[in-house]
C-alpha cells in the first residue's frame, strides 16, 4: 500500500512557474510508473504527464509539451512536475497517481494510488 501527498500548488501570475511535488510513503514507489492529472472546475479529470518507474520514458499531453517537465527521485520517494510559462487555462487541482505506462498510455491503478490533490491557480 502507498500513500501519495501532493504539495507545491499556489497562486501564480501568467508566465510564472511552480514546482509540484508528490511524496509517497511505503517501499513500493520505485516499482510504479507515475503520472500527473488535473481537474478544472466543471471539467473531467485529464492526463497531464507520466514517467516510467526508472525515469527512462516520459509522456505529456500536447497542451503542456515544452512547458512542463515530469521527473522523479526514487531515493526520496518523490515525483515532481516543473511547470513553466503557466497560463490561466492551467488552473486546476493537480493530482499524482501510480499506475502503468504502457505503449505510450498511462493507466492509473486507482484506489489508494491517488493523492488528495493540490490547487494551482494562474491569474491573467
Amino acid at each position: 500500500q502507498v500513500q501519495l501527498v501532493e504539495s507545491g500548488g499556489g497562486l501564480v501570475q501568467a508566465g510564472g512557474s511552480l514546482r509540484l511535488s508528490c511524496t509517497a510513503s511505503g517501499r513500493t514507489f520505485s516499482s510504479y510508473d507515475m503520472g500527473w492529472f488535473r481537474q478544472a472546475p466543471g471539467k473531467e479529470r485529464e492526463f497531464v504527464a507520466s514517467i516510467k518507474w526508472n525515469g527512462g520514458w516520459t509522456t505529456y499531453t500536447d497542451s503542456v509539451k515544452g512547458r512542463f517537465t515530469i521527473s522523479r527521485d526514487n531515493a526520496k520517494n518523490t515525483l515532481y512536475l516543473q511547470m513553466n510559462s503557466l497560463k490561466p487555462e492551467d488552473t486546476a487541482v493537480y493530482y499524482c497517481a501510480g499506475g502503468t505506462l504502457l505503449y505510450g498510455t498511462f493507466h492509473p491503478s486507482g484506489g489508494d494510488y491517488w493523492g488528495q490533490g493540490t490547487q494551482v491557480t494562474v491569474s491573467s
